[in-house]
């Protein structure tokens, strides 16, 4: 299988417009656009009864102490965990490509109610829904694709994959508000044949300072 993208190359960044946050030079982060990039993937195996899409950061801070802390920065050196951004069930066999900001077009207050995507498919619980549960003016479910938003004091530069599994099965086995990790779980035996882009993203300033000309 292949998996393209007109938003951004494969190990390239991301443009902040399909980000949850970017970087500003008062406040550290603004909040921006949150539009879903595009994605477009072919050479699915026959036998293929539906797709799911998963798009994960695995480098996430294992702990909370020192982000987005004046003064303080996360150590490239600490572990890092999965947070993921985008889970998404059943998409039908015929359906290739999703265009950019149909399943996500801005930031809402507790999780979008209103779900874009292909018919029939189903929209699992991002990992925002843990991070805003402290927080009382976002705290929700956030359900299909909420962009990146690293600690804008973060010493390292993060990754989204976004990969495609083509599935034997037209249902996927989870239900409810199912999770990333409940869906990589739970496809497992399942899966014919997987794809995945990789993009990169920080709010680090340091990261995304002009390069001087040569």
């Amino acid at each position: 299988m292949k998996l393209t993208s007109t938003s951004f190359q494969h190990d390239q960044p991301i443009p902040e417009q399909f980000a949850f946050g970017a970087p500003d030079p008062v406040l550290h982060i603004r909040l921006t656009d949150n539009h879903n990039p595009h994605l477009k993937w072919s050479d699915a195996p026959a036998g293929t009864r539906s797709f799911a899409l998963i798009c994960v950061d695995p480098d996430v801070p294992s702990k909370p102490d020192d982000v987005n802390q004046e003064g303080k920065s996360v150590p490239a050196s600490l572990p890092r965990v999965d947070f993921y951004h985008w889970v998404m069930v059943d998409i039908p066999p015929q359906v290739t490509e999703i265009k950019a900001g149909t399943c996500s077009s801005g930031i809402v207050a507790g999780g979008k109610k209103d779900l874009g995507g292909p018919a029939g498919a189903r929209h699992g619980v991002n990992d925002y829904t843990a991070w805003f549960a402290g927080d009382a003016d976002m705290k929700g479910t956030y359900r299909g694709y909420d962009g990146p938003c690293p600690p804008w004091n973060d010493e390292i530069v993060h990754h989204y994959h976004f990969t495609v599994y083509a599935l034997d099965c037209e249902r996927a086995p989870v239900e409810g508000d199912f999770t990333g990790a409940q869906v990589l779980e739970a496809i497992r035996p399942h899966i014919l044949a997987q794809a995945t882009l990789t993009g990169t993203y920080s709010n680090n300033p340091k990261f995304n300072e002009p390069k001087p000309l040569e």
